[in-house]
């Protein structure tokens, strides 16, 4: 059988889900939240500044401590979490980028471990940090 032209070959597939993420760097960025996924625990975050690979939105594993449910889109916080970067091998980057035109030389993940509201006037809500 003939493969399709879509096709990833299996070297490429190999590498990237058997990536060796290196040690986590701990950043603190603010922005919102963009789009909650209760079911996998994950909310999906537009921050102020870019990352070192220059996105801004990411996907983001959010820690059990943090309650999900009470976090609202559209409301500055300030995000601090953990950024794991797996380099991918100069071979799989070339292939992507010719093959594929994604350009791509790492996978990233995000581990949310802490948030706090930092813009309370687009909230009725008081907060704990309110002075009256």
């Amino acid at each position: 059988m003939a493969k399709k032209k879509d096709d990833i070959p299996e070297w490429v597939t190999d590498e990237i889900q058997n990536a060796k993420f290196k040690k986590p760097k701990e950043l603190k960025i603010s922005g919102y939240v963009l789009e909650f996924y209760h079911d996998d625990n994950k909310i999906d975050v537009q921050l102020y500044d870019a990352l070192e690979d220059g996105r801004q939105i990411v996907t983001m594993d959010v820690a059990k401590k943090i309650k999900i449910k009470e976090l609202e889109k559209g409301v500055v916080y300030e995000f601090t979490f953990d950024q794991h970067k797996a380099p991918l091998s100069k071979k799989v980057s070339e292939f992507l980028e010719k093959e594929k035109e994604i350009e791509m030389n790492a996978i990233y993940q995000f581990d949310l471990k802490s948030i706090k509201l930092i813009d309370e006037g687009g909230s009725n809500q008081s907060s704990e940090d309110d002075i009256e």
